[in-house]
C-alpha cells in the first residue's frame, strides 16, 4: 500500500472539508492534530480524532461544524494510537497515564470503546483519562466506557443555565441537564472518576462557575483525582472568541483565590497531587533546519497545510514555499522550520518525484 492510501477520503463537510482516515501503519508521532504527543512527563496525550459536533465561541483549534481555518478532519485507526503509546513507553522507562484529548471531541471516535480496551491492555498504561464537553454522553456509552477501563473523565462544563450553553457551545443540540444526569449516574453508578474542567470566560460565565463548582462537590466528583480545576481563556491565532476579554495570570490566579473563598473549594493542586512528575522526553531524529524528504500524504488541518510523512518514520505539517504548487501523493524536499515538543512543522522547497 501507497503512502498516499494510507490515508484515506472517506466523507466531507458541507463546506468543503475532507474527512481523512489514517491507517494503523503511518506514523503516530509529530503532527499536532492526530496520533500521540509527549511533553516531557508521565502523561501522554493521545489524538484519535479531530472532528467536533460544537461550534464553541471561545473554541482555540476553530472545531466543529462551522470551522473556518480547517480544510481536513481526520480519524485515526486504533492501531496508530496504540503503536505510538508502546513506543513512548520504550523510552519513559516509567508508567504513564494515557489522555484522550483531542482537537475536537474524543467522543466522536467511532472505535473509542475499543481504543481503551487496546490501551488497558498495554503494560505500562497505569490510566487511561478522555476530555469531553459531553454532548455525545450517554449512560449506555458510560456503561462501556467503564467496561473498557477508563479511569476518568475530565469534563468541561462552562454554565449551568441551557440557554447560554446553547450559546457558548454554538448549537441547539447541546441539553446541559442531559449532560449532568449523565455525569451524576457516571459518579455514582462506576468506577470512573469525574473531574470538572470549566473554562473561565471572563463577563460571560464568573457567577456560573460558582454553581458548576457546586455542582460537581454535590454529586461526588474528585474520588481519586482533583475534583474541580478552571481553566485560562487565551486568545489563539486560528482561534474563536477574539472579541472575549483576556486577563493576565496574575488576575487569573486572583479571580481563583476569590472562587476558593466563596465555595470554600480547592482549586489549585500540585503536579504531586494529580500524579504527574516530569519524565524522559522523546526527541525526534530531525530538529528546526534540517532538509528532509516528505510524502505528502494528505491536506493538513488548517488551510493551505499539507499533512506529510518523513522517511517513514513522523507525521510533519508542511507548506509550500511561495509559486510552489503542492500535490498529494508527491514527494518533497523540504526544511524544517517547527520542532516544539516534537511537533514538526516544514516548508516545502521543491518536489522531487
Amino acid at each position: 500500500m501507497s503512502l498516499q492510501r494510507k490515508a484515506v477520503e472517506i466523507g466531507r463537510f458541507r463546506d468543503g472539508r475532507l474527512i481523512y482516515r489514517l491507517d494503523s501503519d503511518l506514523p503516530p508521532m509529530g503532527y499536532i492534530a492526530i496520533g500521540v504527543i509527549d511533553r516531557g512527563t508521565n502523561v501522554i496525550q493521545a489524538r484519535p480524532t479531530t472532528i467536533c459536533p460544537q461550534n464553541c465561541i471561545f473554541c482555540s483549534v476553530d472545531a466543529g461544524l462551522k470551522s473556518i481555518h480547517r480544510w481536513a478532519e481526520y480519524v485515526a485507526e486504533p492501531g496508530l494510537i496504540t503503536r505510538g503509546v508502546e513506543s513512548v513507553l520504550k523510552i519513559k522507562g516509567c508508567s504513564v497515564e494515557v489522555l484522550l484529548d483531542t482537537i475536537g471531541d474524543v467522543l466522536t471516535y467511532p472505535w473509542l470503546v475499543e481504543l481503551i480496551k487496546e490501551l488497558r491492555n498495554i503494560n505500562g498504561v497505569k490510566s487511561i483519562a478522555l476530555e469531553t464537553h459531553g454532548l455525545f454522553l450517554s449512560e449506555k456509552l458510560v456503561d462501556k466506557l467503564h467496561e473498557a477501563g477508563l479511569d476518568r473523565v475530565n469534563l468541561s462544563i462552562e454554565t449551568l443555565n441551557q440557554d447560554k450553553a446553547r450559546f457558548l457551545y454554538g448549537t441547539p443540540a447541546y441539553s446541559v441537564n442531559r449532560v449532568l444526569k449523565v455525569a451524576e449516574y457516571l459518579v455514582k453508578e462506576t468506577s470512573i472518576d469525574l473531574h470538572v474542567t470549566p473554562l473561565w470566560l471572563p463577563g460571560l460565565n464568573d457567577e456560573d462557575l460558582l454553581r458548576v463548582i457546586d455542582w460537581a462537590i454535590r454529586v461526588g466528583a474528585g474520588k481519586k483525582w482533583p475534583p474541580v480545576t478552571i481553566q485560562k481563556f487565551i486568545k489563539h491565532k486560528y482561534g474563536r472568541g477574539s472579541w472575549i476579554r483576556e486577563v493576565s495570570w496574575s488576575d487569573f490566579w486572583s479571580f481563583i483565590d476569590e472562587l476558593e473563598k466563596k465555595t470554600g473549594v480547592r482549586l489549585k493542586w500540585s503536579m504531586d497531587e494529580w500524579g504527574m512528575h516530569y519524565a524522559r522526553r522523546i526527541k525526534p531524529k530531525y530538529s528546526r533546519g534540517d532538509l528532509v524528504e516528505v510524502d505528502v500524504i494528505a491536506r493538513g488541518w488548517l488551510r493551505g497545510e499539507f499533512l506529510g510523512v518523513i522517511n517513514g518514520e513522523y507525521l510533519i505539517g508542511v507548506r509550500g514555499r511561495r509559486g510552489l504548487r503542492v500535490d498529494i501523493g508527491r514527494r518533497h524536499i523540504a526544511r524544517i522550520v517547527g520542532d516544539k515538543d516534537g511537533l514538526l512543522l516544514g516548508l516545502l522547497e521543491k518536489t522531487i518525484s
